[in-house]
């Protein structure tokens, strides 16, 4: 099977010769060692390539840096995101939008005014997407494509989540602009050619930071509507947020009409055999290599034994692409990521992974 058919097969659960692998996000310094240079793709190296390079041949090598890191680890798809926009001759001083003002509620009110201005994404940010695009063709691959439109978390945002209970038309003002320029962004990532649409955002740790109610009233039927949109364009929209979702699991799923569940957070208590059982049929399941812990403090040995274990317990009727719950950043030792690789190559038989 080519990386896009078995992806499509996980989608549609169907039963691939392999399940699927790639990493949501992988930065330096593991990135700059695998690939052997420094890595583009980091926005921590960003500055740097500009000011060698220059802002468009910097996006270029960004494309040509991540097709060629999943190229080498055999990923069998991508998660790209817009490039930073060219750097501007100056910036002026400005203060942060209603740090002034003590309501909540009225700087939420401030930022949905902003918002109303505020211009859909940049061509200049999608630049990426082309070059990666053209960077496949001209080397005769073809990895599907993951992009994020996460706009409807409330992560660390208390004002929101104070205004949900306040003023809740102010909220659902919010929740609403936040749709409309996600909307915005898809219909440009279409146009683009990306497979897959990022949808959600955080809104959970140990627990939902908002009521089942609350996320049920204020966000499921935003999401719902962007994953409308892209489906009707023939794509896929994929819900993301880290954190115990149980208790609001069949809304983040089944209420938001979405294909597939990213950053599955072990460490939080989202089991990924216990998910096979009771949505695995119909959601893929991406994940969940726990990145916090197992994969930050265990052994090799134990990263290697679970890893197997993870993708034993998403087998069956396709369905499951392995990753990391999240982010491999600079606490994921070198060795511990190398065991991740060689552990799925282990279990379907592919020759070992060797760092140059």
């Amino acid at each position: 099977m080519t990386s896009r058919e078995r992806i499509s097969a996980a989608l549609q659960h169907r039963q691939a010769d392999r399940t699927p692998y790639f990493e949501y996000v992988l930065l330096s310094p593991l990135a700059d060692r695998l690939l052997g240079r420094p890595y583009s793709g980091d926005p921590q190296n960003w500055d740097d390539f500009v000011q060698l390079k220059g802002w468009k041949d910097a996006v270029h090598q960004s494309a040509v840096d991540q097709l060629d890191l999943a190229l080498r680890l055999g990923y069998d798809m991508m998660y790209v995101v817009p490039n930073l926009t060219p750097p501007a001759p100056y910036r002026e001083a400005t203060t942060l939008l209603g740090t002034d003002v003590a309501d909540p509620v009225e700087r939420v009110r401030m930022r949905n005014e902003q918002a109303t201005l505020t211009a859909p994404p940049s061509e200049d940010t999608l630049l990426v997407y082309g070059y990666l695009k053209e960077e496949m063709r001209n080397r005769g691959v073809d990895l599907p494509i993951l992009a994020p439109a996460y706009v409807h978390g409330v992560w660390t945002d208390t004002d929101l989540m104070e205004t949900m209970i306040l003023a809740p038309e102010v909220a659902h003002c919010h929740f609403s602009l936040a749709t409309a320029s996600a909307l915005a962004c898809t219909e440009k990532y279409v146009a683009l050619g990306m497979d897959q649409i990022g949808v959600g955002g955080d809104f959970s740790g140990t627990h939902p930071l908002i009521s089942p109610k609350a996320y049920r009233e204020f966000i499921v039927p935003e999401v719902r509507t962007l994953s409308r949109f892209i489906h009707q364009a023939n794509r896929y929209a994929i819900n993301a947020s880290d954190g115990n979702l149980w208790p609001v699991l069949d809304d983040f799923l089944f209420g938001c009409e979405v294909d597939g569940y990213l950053e599955i957070d072990l460490f939080a208590g989202m089991d990924m055999g216990k998910l096979k059982s009771v949505c695995g049929d119909r959601i893929t399941l991406y994940g969940n290599l726990d990145c916090g812990n197992m994969l930050s403090f265990g052994t090799p040995e134990e990263v290697r034994l679970h890893t197997i274990g993870c993708l034993q317990a998403g087998m069956g009727n396709g369905g499951h692409i392995l990753c990391a719950s999240n982010a491999i950043t600079a606490s994921v030792p070198l060795e511990n990521y190398l065991a991740v690789i060689n552990a799925y190559r282990e279990m379907f038989d592919l020759p070992k992974f060797e760092l140059n």
